[in-house]
């Protein structure tokens, strides 16, 4: 048996537990869940895949996030294959094109992903980035997805300050649970205005690509002087500093990608570790935090 399955799984969950961070409507969800960009594609790493994702529930990394977007409906399919038995178990999420977030469009899209997911109901659907559909429109489509009892929450992506105001000047736009949008200690930018102003509306944010993006990112971060002192210090990677660094606030709550087992266990354990004020202190040396308003980064 591999070290990372020999592992007291439950007392990984329970620190994930502790760490909890609080929608707006009092549900909690684990600081740490699994992303699904580009999963599902191959038909080879299928298997893998949803094994992975089965184990990442057994870890307690329930926050399950997709997309109608992520291969045209190939992630959704997987993830509703990897959910069979254990619906319950999990958080879904799953986002809606910008060109299907009309009133009548916004239906059929979440019923079509509702299908692909095998399920009847999503615990949250955000509207994946701004479009030219009027919000308002999003939004009522929204609130009867949520009547209707298709979806339990809403919310959005890729939203900047700007957007997020103008959302919640809206009729229910206060309802939006979180805003899902790129997040990593090399991209910190949404440190000036957005996440104070969302901490201040009680709104958490919802990391993706916590980990960065793309290989000279994580070629920066696993050969970093620091990141590799303090990973040494706490005896873990330095891509689970960086993780635990996302998540270090309590109003934040990441879903970084993972397409194995041993991948899917050191994001859970990076859950647990605890980074101090010196810890915090080198890191904001070797990556300065935002001194000026940045334009929203996207991936």
């Amino acid at each position: 048996m591999d070290k990372w399955e020999s592992q007291d799984k439950e007392s990984v969950a329970l620190h994930l537990q502790d760490k909890a961070v609080t929608l707006p409507d009092g549900k909690t969800v684990p600081p740490i869940g699994q992303g699904t960009w580009y999963m599902g594609e191959d038909p080879q790493k299928e298997q893998a895949e949803i094994e992975a994702l089965r184990f990442g529930l057994d870890l307690g990394l329930n926050v399950i996030d997709t997309a109608e977007m992520y291969g045209e409906g190939t992630a959704e399919e997987l993830v509703g294959k990897a959910l069979a038995g254990r619906r319950e178990e999990a958080f879904l999420v799953s986002k809606v094109y910008p060109h299907h977030a009309g009133l009548e469009e916004i239906e059929k899209a979440c019923e079509n992903s509702l299908k692909r997911l095998r399920t009847d109901h999503l615990d949250l659907y955000l509207l994946h980035w701004k479009g030219s559909v009027p919000l308002e429109e999003t939004i009522k489509g929204m609130e009867k997805l949520k009547k209707d009892g298709k979806i339990l929450r809403w919310g959005v992506s890729n939203f900047d300050t700007s957007d997020m105001k103008q959302l919640t000047q809206l009729e229910n736009g206060g309802n939006c649970a979180t805003n899902q949008v790129l997040y990593h200690l090399g991209s910190r930018g949404i440190e000036y205005d957005l996440l104070p102003w969302q901490e201040k509306q009680q709104v958490p944010i919802m990391a993706y690509a916590p980990l960065g993006h793309g290989k000279q990112q994580l070629e920066t971060f696993t050969q970093h002087t620091e990141l590799k002192h303090i990973a040494a210090k706490q005896g873990v990677k330095p891509l689970q500093v960086v993780l635990a660094w996302a998540i270090r606030s309590g109003k934040v709550f990441a879903i970084p990608k993972a397409s194995s087992k041993e991948h899917v266990y050191e994001n859970a354990i990076a859950g647990t570790i605890d980074l101090d004020e010196e810890d915090l202190r080198l890191l904001d040396q070797a990556f300065p935090p935002p001194t000026a308003k940045q334009t929203l980064d996207i991936i």
